[in-house]
């Protein structure tokens, strides 16, 4: 090995090591800031800066309220930071509407203080506040689906920023077992109902997807506590999509949502009970943390309070 390239390597990993010593919250805010940015110089998905200003100041305004009413203190507001970029990101109106951005911000932080279990908020903010928008007015909403298209480079970027940081932040295992359980589900769905398999599979490379496996399920507020656990959730969630998708294969009277965003209602289904039940199973904390949330939430065994990743919530 050349001196060129042992310099190089030191360099990487001085780099990776101060890179362990950032608070999680900021690398997911930054991958979700990529994102965001990359989805507008190239594709002009954020359509209006509108909507984006009304999301992040609904989000933040309402998390600095409910918290200053909850706690007697403004928390820290990147979560909300990233629940307004996420909202931005996925919700699709019809037309030039903007109550959804504000409603959605106001639905996704306050269900972190009222939808709790044990001083834990069992829904993910961003996957709530979608989800309860699909339910109510399918009509008027809808999510973002693939307009990043297939184009290689621009999700090769993001998802080697995803995946480095899903392992910073000790959530690569999640990621990864959802991702491995979505490929052989719907290659096995698609098989089944003799239907082409890349078809099936796409899905996994787009926005929405990318959002989903990167804060969504891996949000560290409202993951179960224990790695294998969470293995065990990422693959229900994963089967709950899958049954969802078939159901609509099938033709089942199912509300739009369920169509529109199989992925979503999978984990707004699945992952509350798995929070409800794995509280109760390992007690009550021993100190209560501050709310928090993830988008569009984002991760590890959550049993030990003082980890800096459960400490950063989406």
């Amino acid at each position: 090995m050349t001196d060129a390239t042992l310099a190089e390597r030191h360099v990487i990993l001085r780099w990776w090591e101060r890179a362990r010593h950032v608070d999680p919250r900021y690398l997911i805010a930054f991958l979700i800031t990529l994102v965001l940015v990359t989805a507008q110089l190239r594709y002009h998905m954020v359509g209006g800066y509108d909507r984006l200003a009304l999301a992040l100041l609904t989000c933040m305004a309402t998390e600095a309220l409910l918290s200053w009413f909850d706690r007697g203190k403004i928390v820290n507001l990147q979560s909300a930071y990233i629940s307004g970029l996420s909202l931005t990101l996925l919700i699709k109106p019809q037309g030039g509407a903007l109550w959804p951005f504000a409603l959605g911000g106001f639905l996704a932080i306050a269900s972190k203080y009222v939808l709790r279990y044990r001083d834990n908020h069992l829904w993910n903010p961003t996957n709530f506040a979608i989800t309860a928008l699909l339910l109510a007015a399918p009509g008027r909403v809808s999510v973002l689906s693939h307009q990043f298209g297939n184009d290689v480079l621009t999700n090769l970027v993001i998802w080697c920023f995803g995946l480095v940081i899903a392992a910073r932040v000790r959530v690569l295992h999640i990621t990864v077992t959802y991702v491995i359980s979505f490929l052989v589900l719907n290659t096995v769905r698609a098989l089944a109902l003799g239907q082409p398999v890349g078809a099936e599979i796409a899905p996994i490379t787009g926005p929405m997807y990318q959002l989903f496996v990167f804060f969504m399920i891996t949000d560290p507020r409202t993951i179960v506590r224990d790695r294998r656990r969470q293995i065990v959730v990422a693959v229900l969630i994963a089967v709950m999509e899958t049954l969802i998708r078939f159901a609509s294969d099938q033709g089942w009277a199912l509300p739009t949502a369920f169509s529109a965003a199989p992925a979503f209602l999978a984990l707004a289904l699945v992952g509350p009970v798995a929070k409800w039940i794995d509280l109760r199973r390992s007690g009550p904390r021993t100190t209560v943390p501050a709310p928090s949330h993830a988008a569009p939430g984002v991760p590890l065994s959550a049993g030990r309070d003082s980890s800096p990743t459960v400490r950063a919530g989406r």
